[in-house]
């Protein structure tokens, strides 16, 4: 399900560095500080030092293509112990969704120890678009290792673009290419909104998520997998 993990990672030992607050719009307040992940006071807002540079060359495509309209941030450092508090919120969500109750686990590992067929029927929807949190340095989530970053796009008038679903929503319309057959003028748009930040990211360097329109990483283990590239430079940083 996450073949991307067997790349190798040949790290570049390249600083995490701060994200210009000037140079893009973020979701404030940072999205998972606000649910309350463990963050223990670093910042979400920071990448490796070439991921922050391919960044920046795709604000200024999307500036060339649409001007006034700004990349916006959702989130992009996340470290293991982040990672998995969000993981495990998504196991509970799912959970409920189902009609069913996580009470009385307390994480993945033990609901797999425990009720191994609910674990499964749960982790075949949370891995198909959240990264295993691995504490393995062979195996870090893209997120944690400061070369990922999850965008939408902000117009002129400082309006969210219609993308067709909220960041993070794990059903097929987060897809990228789940409205690329639409048959009316608003989907058609939302089609076109995906088209035009994948276009600014991967004409940065970036490649997308295969179920995420909202995901794009660099030097990772996911983006050079997509290349079909040997090895990832950014191994796990937090």
């Amino acid at each position: 399900m996450q073949s991307y993990r067997s790349v190798p990672i040949v790290e570049c030992s390249e600083p995490l560095v701060d994200i210009p607050r000037s140079a893009f719009a973020f979701v404030e307040p940072p999205p998972y500080v606000a649910l309350g992940a463990p963050y223990q006071g670093a910042s979400p807002w920071r990448l490796r030092r070439r991921v922050l540079a391919a960044l920046l060359d795709a604000a200024k495509l999307l500036a060339a293509r649409q001007p006034g309209w700004r990349l916006k941030l959702f989130d992009a450092h996340r470290p293991v112990p982040v990672q998995a508090f969000m993981v495990w919120r998504e196991f509970r969500q799912q959970a409920e969704l189902r009609g069913r109750s996580l009470a009385g686990f307390d994480s993945p590992a033990d609901l797999s120890a425990r009720d191994p067929q609910l674990y499964s029927a749960l982790a075949a929807t949370v891995f198909t678009f959240w990264g295993v949190p691995s504490e393995d340095p062979r195996t870090p989530p893209p997120h944690s290792t400061g070369a990922a970053i999850d965008l939408t796009l902000e117009d002129a008038n400082g309006q969210e673009l219609d993308m067709g679903c909220p960041i993070d929503e794990t059903t097929e319309r987060a897809y990228p290419q789940h409205f690329a057959d639409a048959g009316t003028p608003a989907l058609r748009t939302i089609h076109a909104n995906r088209i035009l930040l994948n276009g600014v990211m991967t004409a940065a360097g970036f490649s997308r998520h295969a179920n995420e329109w909202w995901h794009f990483s660099l030097g990772d283990q996911m983006a050079v997998h997509a290349r079909g590239e040997p090895f990832a430079i950014y191994g796990r940083t937090g």
